[in-house]
């Protein structure tokens, strides 16, 4: 069986036992390769599944009323997304490939299993969920209340942040899998306005860019300028229950 890649990324939070490492392994057990631009699952559609990245990037996304799109969060590997099919029955977000991506599909009934003879591993869920949860409300409070330069800057420190938890070896460089229109979509800033903000950024010496990728010069500036927590830092699982 395969190593689970979601299984690697919870072990940086405490080391999982044989059985518990087992089970997230079988949620992993069917990969699908899928180019860049394929849409995994689209809004409103009627959804069962839900999947776990093992390579790539994958945003997650809602079409506005006026037909402009608001990117909601970018996926990296060892992420589970479309985890709200185990609240609705209709997919309230549209997930689509930032990079030629390596997929997990399962169907959501194979939770219950997990939740049934893992309850350490649900509740660790339900933490990681919160953590996520929290980040995405910074995002909505920089959206609303900080510049066009913090929000660039909260993008690229969250993805280099991200990216480095589950790969040790990335230290200060990241491959950037984002068009400018992208970044706007999902700053709410136009293409122009983030090239704008992007050399900004490289004139203050924060960031350099060459060949697709993004070196953040002084991360703790580069957070600071965007007013950026990381969540993921410090967890509490003093409350969790054994393992079984």
């Amino acid at each position: 069986m395969t190593r689970s890649c979601f299984a690697e990324r919870l072990e940086r939070y405490l080391p999982l036992t044989d059985r518990e490492a087992h089970a997230l392994a079988s949620l992993e057990d069917h990969q699908r390769e899928v180019p860049r631009g394929t849409t995994i699952v689209r809004e409103n559609d009627a959804t069962d599944d839900i999947y776990v990245i093992r390579h790539g990037w994958v945003m997650s996304y809602v079409i506005l009323d006026d037909g402009s799109r608001q990117i909601l969060r970018l996926h990296f590997p060892g992420d589970m997304i479309g985890m709200s099919s185990t609240a609705f029955a209709e997919a309230p977000e549209t997930l689509v490939t930032l990079s030629e991506a390596t997929i997990c599909p399962f169907d959501k009934s194979a939770l219950r299993i997990i939740f049934e003879e893992h309850p350490r591993l649900a509740a660790l869920f339900h933490i990681v969920a919160q953590a996520e949860r929290v980040s995405l409300t910074d995002r909505l409070a920089s959206l609303g209340r900080t510049s066009a330069k913090a929000r660039v800057a909260a993008l690229l420190v969250d993805v280099l942040v991200r990216l480095r938890f589950l790969n040790t070896q990335i230290i200060d460089t990241i491959p950037l899998k984002l068009t400018q229109e992208e970044i706007g979509d999902a700053t709410g800033l136009t293409a122009v306005h983030v090239n704008r903000m992007m050399r900004a950024l490289s004139e203050e010496r924060l960031i350099a860019r060459r060949d697709g990728h993004v070196r953040i010069l002084d991360e703790a500036a580069l957070a600071h300028t965007a007013n950026y927590v990381n969540r993921y830092a410090e967890l509490d699982l003093r409350w969790l229950p054994k393992p079984r």
